[in-house]
């Protein structure tokens, strides 16, 4: 009698766990995970929302934290996506064939122009490639060095573990370090409140942010669509996904779309350049 009620305790936990077990992978399907770039999380959060709409039995969830951060997660297999404004580097590269056994897969998604943040009450317009790389290395202190007033600038940059601060140093600082009285602020949108707050402020990032602030031009090139699609503005880049392996199923599904019209649409929407031209 023992023996047998034994059996039956052991049939009712098999069930609950294969019960369980179904339900996590149809979590699973019906899930996806997104983090990385700060620079792309309204546009991720963006294609979220107008993808679920779309499909009613999807959740797709978006995070930022920076592309570091993100490329982490997907080297520890938590997210099925991770969002980046620069490449995978190759130590990155060499951690995910190590964890995963695969080297990663990459999809331009979007063009994006690393923007020069001025307060409009800034008289300055336009900065040459030289100037910008001295401003932000410390040898240019002073706005009057640069065409403008005569007082101190005032410098905020990405966090390190940002792509696009790793971008700008690599791209536009030639590897130089930033200058030691260079304000680290957490995400985009905080670098564009600090310099609209304060007239003397220089700031970097995404095209799509601080609509209320000059986007300075840089070799007399302005960040706009046309010249970020031509690649006239000299910082003009892409934004990518990564994900482990070739993806499949509503993963796919989701990428495919962002590369679509209807996902590109939401690329112009929020402010960055589409692949491709959108009407």
């Amino acid at each position: 009698m023992k023996n047998r009620k034994r059996f039956f305790i052991l049939i009712i936990v098999g069930i609950l766990f294969w019960q369980c077990s179904a339900s996590r992978h149809l979590a699973s399907s019906t899930t996806i995970r997104i983090k990385g770039s700060d620079t792309m999380i309204i546009l991720a959060e963006l294609w979220a929302e107008e993808y679920m709409k779309a499909n009613p039995g999807i959740s797709v969830y978006a995070e930022g934290g920076g592309t570091a951060t993100g490329i982490e997660a997907l080297i520890k297999g938590d997210i099925d996506i991770c969002t980046a404004s620069r490449p995978v580097n190759p130590s990155e590269a060499r951690r995910l064939v190590e964890r995963q056994g695969y080297l990663g897969i990459s999809f331009l998604v979007a063009k994006d122009a690393l923007s020069i943040y001025l307060h409009p009450q800034n008289p300055v317009r336009n900065l040459t490639m030289t100037q910008v790389r001295e401003i932000f290395t410390g040898t240019i202190t002073s706005w009057k060095e640069a065409g403008g007033n005569d007082a101190e600038i005032v410098l905020f940059s990405r966090s390190p573990n940002s792509g696009t601060y790793l971008y700008f140093q690599e791209h536009v600082l030639e590897e130089q370090p930033y200058s030691p009285t260079i304000k680290t602020m957490p995400g985009t949108e905080a670098i564009t409140q600090a310099v609209a707050e304060n007239p003397n402020a220089i700031g970097y990032g995404g095209i799509a942010y601080g609509q209320n602030l000059v986007h300075c031009k840089i070799n007399g090139v302005a960040p706009t669509e046309q010249n970020v699609r031509n690649d006239s503005y000299p910082t003009s880049r892409y934004l990518y996904f990564y994900t482990i392996k070739e993806p499949s199923g509503n993963v796919k599904k989701f990428i495919d779309w962002v590369q679509s019209k209807d996902g590109q649409a939401a690329v112009k929407k929020i402010g960055y350049v589409p692949l491709r031209e959108v009407r």
